[in-house]
């Protein structure tokens, strides 16, 4: 559980938001997500995207025409059995 900044209580579904130079950026704490938008609204609804995109809920695998058209042959494309690096976590 995340701890918040100003009480050092835990929140469920905390979310930060905050403004570097013209952008503003926002923090899904539990998860670590991170985006950013011109507008508080649209990092907020960035935010939303990648969330569920992380959690699928949205989004879809390509089809083989995708894969063609993106000159990846679909018999190649698999998910690697290895290890993620630890960036990706």
């Amino acid at each position: 559980m995340a701890s918040s900044t100003r009480d050092g209580n835990g929140h469920d579904g905390e979310i930060r938001l905050w403004q570097e130079d013209d952008w503003w950026i926002a923090k899904d704490v539990e998860t670590g997500v991170t985006t950013q938008g011109e507008s508080r609204a649209a990092a907020l609804e960035n935010l939303d995207d990648a969330v569920a995109l992380r959690d699928g809920e949205r989004g879809r695998a390509p089809t083989d025409e995708e894969l063609r058209t993106a000159r990846i042959d679909p018999a190649h494309n698999t998910t690697d059995e290895r290890e993620s690096p630890d960036v990706l976590d």
